[in-house]
């Protein structure tokens, strides 16, 4: 990453830790593909236990099942990398959680995984805030490994900004 992208980052986490801050939300991420990246990069912010409740880094279907209930049944008839497997991502994370808000992240990062159907660097998103609609998204990035994740947890954060936002 270079100086810039590094910059953007941290102005982006710096919004969402002042809108979580501001509404006296804490967050909860249940992440797939970005392995923990976000988490991470939420935490490096000093002060983050203010507003950051926890994350679920649920790489396996068995952890997506196990550790945020998804069930078998989406698994089987959506993949792993789908709107409804996020969806189900963020009601888990909300639910064994003490968090407001939610934001989920599953996709295929390469270089293999891929298919016609979904692509490597097909990601899907959900956010939440507690108690109001669910929003999905589904995004296809171009590049690398490296590239795919970045831009993935990117996405999810001016997402979340947006999201905050707007309420």
């Amino acid at each position: 990453m270079d100086e810039t992208a590094v910059d953007a980052i941290n102005a982006l986490t710096g919004q969402c830790a002042d809108r979580l801050h501001y509404q006296g939300y804490r967050l909860v991420v249940a992440e797939s593909c970005t392995g923990g990246w976000l988490a991470k990069i939420l935490t490096d912010l000093p002060g983050s236990s203010e507003w950051f409740d926890r994350g679920f880094v649920t790489y396996s279907n068995q952890a997506k099942q196990a550790m945020l209930g998804v069930t078998t049944d989406t698994l089987q008839q959506h993949g792993a990398v789908s709107k409804e497997v996020v969806c189900e991502m963020t009601e888990g994370a909300l639910r064994k959680s003490g968090a407001e808000v939610a934001v989920a992240i599953s996709g295929i990062a390469g270089p293999g995984g891929g298919s016609a159907e979904k692509p490597v660097g097909t990601v899907c998103f959900a956010w939440q805030i507690k108690g109001k609609a669910l929003f999905t998204g589904e995004e296809w990035f171009d590049g690398d490994r490296q590239q795919v994740r970045w831009q993935a947890v990117v996405h999810a954060l001016k997402q979340l900004v947006q999201l905050l936002a707007n309420g």
